[in-house]
């Protein structure tokens, strides 16, 4: 009696394959800085991908290019997403040069989020550099949406330049309110720019909050992570409480491939959401 043949290997085109992505149309395209731009998609049929919880990531995949980790900047009723991405190699550029109507494919979303339901009762200080805000964004508006839930909440967002800002409008919006406290600040700028001038962790001596109930959501480059992470630390505030989001190079998003590991951690599987706590020995080692 023949064997049987073995199974053929499954096609990522089959609905339910891991790596398959599930097509979204381009609903609108905002440029918000000369590299950088806002998508906001909608699927092409009735798949979808899960409702993505604050600080949750995605991968976009530009047909015929390849994809990309993007982290998620807002959602939108019948699965609408928003991302923002800035061109910074060969995927990313062909996503920031698509227009409404165009298709990009969609798998997630993956990872752990902000631990927004646990931070209940507990001041909340938002630490953002540059593109560390739009993984932020769905955090601030599920806290504004639930704004008696909380004690202050203190966003300071830095940026290279004024010209490197995103979200302009809605930070505006943000300064209107009263039941929270902004503070917006540059590395450099010139004599148009009436802010504060200087790094994020600059302004966190004037943050205010009690750090023995305070959490904090950091999100930027690794090292403006780590050095916001210390001087929250050096106020008070416990490194179980403080979170940091890694930007990591993800290439399968599913724990696979081995590119985002981070020590003993997979930052697809295990992050990108991670307590400074355990990561406070690791973020100094350029190794890694």
């Amino acid at each position: 009696m023949l064997a049987e043949p073995p199974p053929e290997p499954a096609d990522p085109a089959d609905e339910g394959h891991p790596f398959a992505p599930i097509p979204y149309a381009v609903r609108a395209v905002a440029a918000e800085t000369p590299d950088t731009v806002t998508l906001t998609v909608e699927p092409r049929g009735s798949r979808r991908i899960g409702p993505p919880q604050p600080g949750q990531f995605v991968m976009l995949y530009a047909f015929g290019i390849g994809e990309s980790p993007i982290g998620v900047a807002g959602t939108g009723p019948d699965g609408l997403l928003v991302h923002t991405v800035r061109n910074v190699g060969r995927v990313t550029a062909a996503l920031t040069r698509l227009t409404p109507g165009d298709t990009v494919g969609v798998r997630g979303p993956y990872g752990h989020g902000w631990p927004v339901a646990e931070a209940r009762d507990r001041d909340i200080v938002v630490v953002a550099g540059g593109l560390g805000l739009p993984p932020l964004r769905p955090a601030i508006y599920r806290l504004l949406q639930q704004r008696e839930a909380y004690g202050r909440l203190e966003i300071v967002y830095g940026a290279r330049t004024p010209k490197d800002l995103v979200y302009y409008e809605e930070i505006q919006g943000w300064r209107r309110r009263r039941d929270l406290r902004l503070q917006v600040t540059v590395d450099a700028a010139g004599r148009e720019w009436y802010g504060d001038v200087g790094v994020v962790t600059t302004r966190l001596p004037d943050a205010r909050f009690e750090p023995s109930r305070t959490t904090a959501f950091v999100c930027g480059p690794e090292i403006m992570m780590r050095l916001t992470a210390q001087a929250l630390v050096a106020r008070g505030v416990a490194p179980e409480a403080t979170w940091v989001s890694m930007e990591r190079n993800m290439k399968c998003a599913i724990g696979l491939c081995g590119h985002c590991q981070y020590g003993p951690s997979f930052v697809c599987r295990d992050g990108p959401v991670l307590p400074y706590s355990s990561l406070a020995k690791l973020l100094p080692l350029r190794e890694l």
